[in-house]
């Protein structure tokens, strides 16, 4: 799929917030939510699929769904917004305790998406230092995820001016809960371009993708 950049129109409506949260007052800030992968889980045992790459494609259906988690500036400096991002996500090496970022191909349909991660992940799985692949595209979308603990909020905070705009996704340790299998999911999001109406609805639609997984899993 060939990644085009389209910047904002002169008129976006969204403009004033983007100055006010972007210039003025500069937020950001963390949403953690409990989301529901029972429907998830079991469809993927039955078929012996992975988790990590099968969760991955979840988010990344959903993201690009939305508009205000496509934003970024390009190499000019124009604020506009893609027409797709792909995985940028971490592996871990067991043998030293150190991770990787990689990325992958973005596509729509699962297995294709699936197969993709598989493939980087073996390719890159015994590449150290933290950017294992290199030439990563400017349109993605940075996800990882702490299997060894289920937490109930997470935050982050950084010490130097940053241009990103692209969400920052987290998500833990899956674990029971009165019969059903939960996974703590965070999004970490610049103001500028998503209020708590985008993200809420971001988290909303993955967590009823999850659910739906009978539904686009395929054959």
């Amino acid at each position: 799929m060939e990644a085009i950049f389209k910047p904002v129109d002169p008129d976006w409506s969204r403009k004033p917030y983007f100055d006010y949260f972007y210039y003025t007052i500069k937020t950001k800030y963390n949403i953690t939510h409990q989301i529901d992968i029972t429907c998830l889980l079991e469809e993927l045992r039955l078929r012996k699929l992975k988790f990590y790459p099968s969760f991955l494609y979840v988010i990344l259906r959903v993201v690009n769904q939305n508009e205000a988690f496509r934003m970024a500036f390009n190499e000019q400096g124009q604020l506009g917004q893609w027409n797709y991002v792909l995985p940028s996500y971490t592996i871990f090496h067991q043998d030293d305790q150190t991770f990787s970022d990689i990325w992958s191909d973005y596509h729509e349909e699962f297995h294709k998406f699936y197969e993709s991660l598989l493939s980087d992940m073996v390719k890159y799985k015994d590449v150290k230092g933290i950017k294992a692949k290199a030439n990563r595209p400017p349109n993605f979308c940075p996800v990882s995820a702490l299997p060894w603990l289920s937490f109930s909020s997470f935050s982050q905070d950084t010490y130097s001016e940053s241009s990103l705009l692209y969400p920052i996704i987290r998500f833990g340790k899956f674990y029971e809960q009165n019969g059903k299998m939960f996974i703590p999911f965070s999004v970490f999001v610049n103001h500028a371009v998503a209020d708590g109406y985008h993200t809420s609805k971001l988290i909303n639609e993955v967590q009823n993708f999850a659910k739906d997984v009978k539904n686009w899993i395929g054959l």
